[in-house]
């Protein structure tokens, strides 16, 4: 019965339940006893925040992951961080693949579907590549992250810590089990730890399809495709400008500038205390927070490639010129969809800052503004107020790291059910701008 109704529901439906199910899943596992420390009270509300957050890879948290959870807990909450980076649909995959069986038709475009590829050709090589890259950069983050907190931990606190630290950077969460909300402020002048987690940010964040071209073509620019071009110059663009940005208006070193404009993009990792920074620095991190990561990555936000595709049309309708970059010419559809996305996204975070206002009238304007793009970007930065909201603001968060994991478009497309249009009407004139 239940095999016949996931059937008959589109690939978007399947994939929101997906996320769903585990979110649900894992809050009921991060609040049994072997997950909660001795003498912690852990509310539900608490779980399923937590649960949230690391399956929509954000990073935001009610309580602290190293002082509420037990290293069994710890474990269990790495492991919904990795499910979430990865695709609840390409984790599924993956085990039917290890498993000996074939992956059926819907299986293989409920992967295109989840990763934003073009066909469904290659889908289990594709599925199996994303599995190896993702073990071969995250050991490779753990070994390098090791060599930094086994100067202040035990050997076998040092590895935990390394490994979990790598699977949240690769995957763009940023959460850690270092305790008592420091995240990484104690490490703010560590450059090893700086670079390897910005680096580890990077590659996560543009996405498995760019990082395949990348080592297939060996990094030559020339061969590589529009998407990666786009996706790799709007990254650095967005890096290098967020850098200066954040510099000239806080009181951070350089490595910390650099270190913040990498994170904004959807990781969450901080090395200064965001709630010591002005507004002007607050809004170069929402608009950071805002662009995110890239298609098919483990990041939110409306999308590198979105935000390329909008100034290109802006810049088109400006000159009166055709939209193109790279020697191609970008598919005529493809402003609308983008500005439909920016557009849903602007209106997610606007109902949510309202919202979170009228709910918590304590919290100011910028503060929760910067909450809900955090969000929404499934960022994981916070100026504080996190653990400090009710009931009510706790789970409106929830559902905005619920949408923002999925995209705005695709929750729009959830309650579509017509086949097409019976009637049509003639075209009319409305005058714009």
């Amino acid at each position: 019965m239940i095999r016949k109704l996931i059937k008959t529901q589109s690939p978007a439906r399947i994939i929101a339940l997906g996320f769903a199910a585990v979110i649900l899943l894992g809050s009921l596992l991060l609040k049994m006893p072997f997950s909660v420390k001795d003498g912690v009270e852990l509310q539900y509300i608490d779980s399923l925040y937590t649960s949230t957050s690391a399956v929509c890879v954000t990073g935001l948290i009610a309580v602290d992951a190293g002082d509420t959870f037990t290293p069994i807990g710890q474990f269990i909450l790495g492991a919904l961080i990795q499910v979430g980076g990865l695709g609840v649909t390409a984790v599924g995959a993956g085990i039917i693949l290890v498993m000996g069986k074939k992956m059926d038709l819907k299986g293989r475009t409920l992967i295109r579907e989840a990763m934003n590829l073009d066909s469904g050709k290659g889908i289990v090589i594709f599925v199996r590549n994303i599995f190896i890259t993702t073990i071969l950069i995250e050991l490779l983050g753990a070994v390098l992250s090791f060599t930094v907190f086994v100067q202040d931990y035990p050997v076998g606190k040092a590895i935990g810590i390394s490994i979990f630290h790598s699977v949240a950077a690769f995957n763009n969460s940023g959460f850690d089990i270092l305790g008592n909300f420091q995240n990484l402020i104690p490490y703010q002048s560590n450059v090893m730890l700086n670079l390897v987690t910005c680096g580890l940010i990077f590659f996560g964040g543009i996405g498995f399809l760019v990082i395949k071209e990348l080592w297939t073509k060996k990094g030559n620019w020339r061969r590589l495709s529009m998407h990666a071009k786009v996706v790799i110059s709007v990254s650095v663009s967005l890096i290098i400008l967020g850098t200066v940005l954040i510099k000239l208006t806080e009181d951070v070193t350089w490595l910390g500038a650099l270190f913040h404009s990498v994170s904004a993009r959807t990781a969450g990792f901080s090395t200064y205390p965001l709630g010591e920074f002005g507004n002007a620095g607050l809004l170069v991190l929402t608009a950071l927070m805002f662009i995110g990561a890239s298609p098919g990555s483990t990041g939110g936000g409306i999308k590198t490639s979105t935000f390329f595709v909008l100034l290109q049309g802006i810049k088109a309708a400006a000159t009166n010129h055709s939209e193109k970059a790279f020697r191609y010419s970008i598919p005529k559809n493809a402003f609308r969809k983008a500005a439909v996305v920016t557009l849903l996204a602007g209106g997610v975070v606007f109902i949510g800052t309202y919202l979170l206002t009228v709910m918590e009238p304590e919290v100011t304007l910028m503060q929760a503004l910067f909450e809900i793009t955090s969000a929404f970007g499934t960022v994981g930065l916070s100026t504080g107020i996190t653990p400090d909201l009710g009931v009510g603001a706790k789970l409106l968060s929830i559902i905005i790291m619920y949408i923002g994991r999925l995209g705005p478009l695709t929750v729009a497309s959830l309650w579509y059910f017509s086949r097409g249009e019976r009637a049509h009407f003639p075209e009319g004139n409305i005058a714009i701008g």
